[in-house]
């Protein structure tokens, strides 16, 4: 791979949409890639659509942890090695599938997902303004919103 030019011409990208990524299993592969010559790779995270093909609601527990997990592989990285983030929100999980978590309901997942890349994190802090920019009372992470 480092003798073919690959790694001058492209970045990888890494996606996991876990809440519960194996963040030694990827600074290695981070790693890996680097000795390849790779200089830079993206990772890619969802905020909605990822946790099954039926799935009408977005559950943000799952995805504010799936970007905390990145955050932590982030900061075990080398510092000069993240080019960036994909945020994804799937619709379907194949073009023959029905649309799953359409995106008004993911819309409050993207704020808390959004937010927490943002600020490296989460808090109560965090979730106040999130609930100010979208004018809700009560922002339910561990359960789904109503």
């Amino acid at each position: 791979l480092s003798e073919s030019g690959v790694p001058q011409l492209v970045q990888p990208m890494i996606w996991d949409y876990a809440a519960d990524i194996d963040v030694v299993g990827k600074v290695q592969l981070i790693e890996k890639y680097r000795r390849c010559g790779f200089s830079k790779v993206w990772f890619a995270s969802a905020f909605k659509g990822a946790t099954g093909v039926n799935q009408s609601l977005t559950l943000i527990g799952h995805h504010l942890r799936n970007q905390l997990e990145w955050l932590q592989v982030a900061s075990r990285s080398p510092a000069d090695v993240l080019e960036g983030i994909a945020l994804t929100g799937w619709q379907r999980y194949d073009h023959f599938s029905v649309l799953c978590e359409l995106l008004p309901v993911g819309i409050p997942s993207l704020a808390v997902c959004l937010q927490a890349l943002k600020n490296g994190g989460y808090s109560e802090k965090i979730k106040e303004n999130v609930e100010n920019l979208l004018g809700m009372p009560n922002l339910e992470i561990d359960t789904f919103m109503r």
